[in-house]
């Protein structure tokens, strides 16, 4: 929780201040806190629809999947992407305002797409869970990190 102060971490973690400090810092620094954000409800903000996309390529070769791949990275309604198998060979979450935004948005990433085979989408109706946070692997034993 980026939001906790050195402080309120130390005491969670039963750690003096100045070695949680030190902790964090290489944690940082060894690229395993990537970063440290603020999660907002897309919904409040206008952003209400949900969608998880898969597509399929057409032709799979790693210079097609780069050049997919960089199109979605450039996108901002895309949150995340996947290259996955089996199956697709990608899965896309999006998050826009409305069906016809997301609309818009499917035309203009997936119809200027020369590669693709097949693009099928879901549509969230309901989220019943959401979260951030990776299980740490046998929490009683240290890890070289930290």
């Amino acid at each position: 929780d980026s939001a906790l102060t050195n402080q309120q971490l130390a005491q969670r973690v039963h750690a003096s201040p100045p070695t949680c400090l030190r902790r964090v810092r290489r944690l940082v620094e060894t690229g395993v806190i990537a970063r440290q954000v603020a999660i907002v409800d897309p919904a409040k903000l206008g952003s209400a629809l949900t969608a998880v996309v898969e597509v399929t390529l057409d032709i799979q070769t790693a210079e097609y999947a780069q050049q997919f791949e960089a199109a979605m990275v450039a996108e901002e309604a895309v949150l995340q992407c996947y290259r996955v198998s089996p199956g697709p060979d990608f899965v896309i979450v999006i998050q826009v305002a409305d069906m016809p935004a997301y609309d818009a948005l499917a035309h203009r990433l997936f119809t200027s797409q020369r590669n693709l085979r097949n693009v099928r989408t879901f549509f969230a109706m309901h989220r019943a869970k959401f979260e951030t946070r990776i299980a740490l692997p046998d929490r009683g034993k240290p890890h070289e990190f930290l």
